[in-house]
């Protein structure tokens, strides 16, 4: 099927683990009910008036499992003492605080029961979004005063040091060694303990309960309820149960890797740079690999590169992963997909950890800023597909635009087609064109026809975000993707 959401209504799910969701959920006691309530609405059918949005026909009819509307473990928390956290003063204090008091509780939960859930739902309010995020403010008359010991910069200089006596100094570094964003920071430090999660804010499940004066909601999702639905329940049955839908005409032995670069902005230098890597196969599994903190940005061209040394580790770290499901076996292609052109020194470290066994093929991907496509004495925009090739490594791809099978295209403004170049290496260009566009339907964590980009890069700044959540002196083995996302 062209689009996930008819394959999975008239087929089911690809593959199969669980018969039911397993899940857990931790919120003030409105949040916890508002979840209830859309679980109970998700078993039913959801439909909305709009083209190119096909109905949602209940949970297990798209998904063939069961999604009890009682969740297996529930954690209340209270909300007064939330909102004290809430409103500490200092941003990162607020942060740290607000993710320790879900936090600390799930993971309580889950070494204590015989049968943990498989997932834990953090339904939050919305204030929690508002406030805990890096350039968030609380009004003074609301704010939570506190005090601290050494200011920021102190405190990453603590932080980074296994050398200080004082335990005390530590604990009052900490907060400021995570980026102070709740879902990126709750993510983060969730991976050292491999518990899976999906935040959700109480207006998203229950638009319909949060009003303005005049009895209107305040954000009105009336018309996006079977997207909602659809966004949610894929999120949650990959995540759990298996992958939802596979690619059509999977080549075997090729997989996909998307560097993800970040600026460390608790560095010693503006050239402090976080490194990762997603890699996917075209079945959809996908796995993070943190590579080495290091002097990856230049100011000057405003470019992140790799040294020799450094993507040789992180490439070997990725074809090592790939042997462990593979029998052993290498992968016979890995392409490397980036936003810039790869350099002598940093290709130099790929190939030596790609070996003989192995072809690399570097594949520079981005927006083509500076063109526009236009279907003249039409209301549509071009076909989604579309290429322009320019050249045996040079092409134009249109990944958003017109869909026959909708009828419509489903954005709201111009696509902006990609300007894709195969900078090292040798491959088909068209090959190349139509993997693109397959990666551009692997994004599990919304059920949709496609996304502009593919997920090789899709999800690269938050990737990058929530490993910068994590402080540079903690390691982090590869993870699956969905502890990401």
């Amino acid at each position: 099927m062209e689009d996930p959401r008819h394959g999975l209504a008239l087929l089911g799910p690809f593959q199969k683990l669980r018969n039911s969701v397993n899940y857990g959920v931790i919120g003030t006691p409105d949040g916890i009910r508002r979840l209830k309530d859309w679980v109970q609405s998700i078993q039913n059918p959801i439909s909305e008036e709009t083209q190119g949005r096909p109905p949602f026909p209940g949970f297990e009819a798209a998904f063939g499992i069961e999604w009890p509307a009682e969740p297996n473990a529930v954690i209340e928390i209270d909300e007064p003492a939330l909102m004290r956290v809430v409103n500490i003063d200092d941003v990162n204090k607020r942060v740290h605080e607000t993710v320790g008091h879900f936090l600390f509780r799930i993971v309580k939960h889950q070494k204590n029961e015989d049968v943990p859930p498989d997932i834990w739902f953090v339904v939050i309010p919305d204030i929690v979004k508002k406030r805990c995020r890096p350039e968030s403010k609380v009004p003074f008359a609301e704010r939570v005063v506190t005090k601290s010991m050494i200011s920021r910069k102190q405190a990453i200089t603590v932080g980074s040091g296994d050398w200080l006596p004082f335990e005390e100094l530590k604990q009052e570094a900490e907060p400021y060694l995570h980026k102070p964003d709740f879902h990126h920071q709750l993510k983060g430090r969730m991976l050292k303990h491999g518990i899976l999660t999906q935040i959700l804010l109480e207006s998203t499940i229950a638009h319909h309960e949060f009003l303005r004066v005049d009895g209107k909601p305040k954000v009105n999702y009336s018309t996006m309820l079977s997207q909602i639905a659809w966004n949610i329940c894929s999120a949650i049955y990959y995540k759990v149960a298996g992958r939802p839908w596979q690619l059509d005409g999977v080549r075997p032995g090729v997989c996909y890797l998307g560097l993800v670069f970040k600026k460390d902005d608790k560095g010693a230098t503006e050239a402090d740079a976080c490194c990762a890597a997603q890699m996917f196969l075209n079945s959809g599994d996908g796995v993070v690999f943190k590579g080495h903190n290091g002097p990856w940005y230049s100011p000057e061209s405003g470019q992140f590169h790799l040294s020799g040394e450094a993507a040789q580790a992180l490439l070997t770290s990725a074809i090592e992963s790939y042997k462990d499901t593979h029998d052993g076996d290498p992968p016979t292609q890995v392409f490397i997909h980036g936003r810039v052109r790869f350099d002598d020194k940093e290709w130099a470290g790929f190939e030596r950890a790609a070996g003989e066994e192995t072809q690399v093929v570097g594949v520079q991907i981005g927006d083509a800023k500076n063109l526009r496509l236009y279907r003249p004495n039409s209301g549509q925009p071009v076909m989604r597909g579309l290429a322009w090739i320019q050249s045996d490594t040079s092409a134009i791809l249109m990944t958003n635009g017109y869909l026959p099978s909708l009828g419509t295209y489903p954005g709201k403004e111009v696509p902006l087609p990609l300007e894709v170049n195969i900078v090292r290496g040798e491959e088909d260009i068209v090959q190349v064109l139509k993997d693109i566009l397959g990666l551009t339907k692997l994004n599990y964590n919304s059920c949709r026809f496609g996304d502009g980009d593919p997920v090789t890069l899709k999800f690269a700044d938050d990737v990058g975000e929530v490993l910068l959540s994590v402080p540079k002196q903690h390691e982090v083995p590869p993870m699956p993707f969905k502890h990401y996302i």
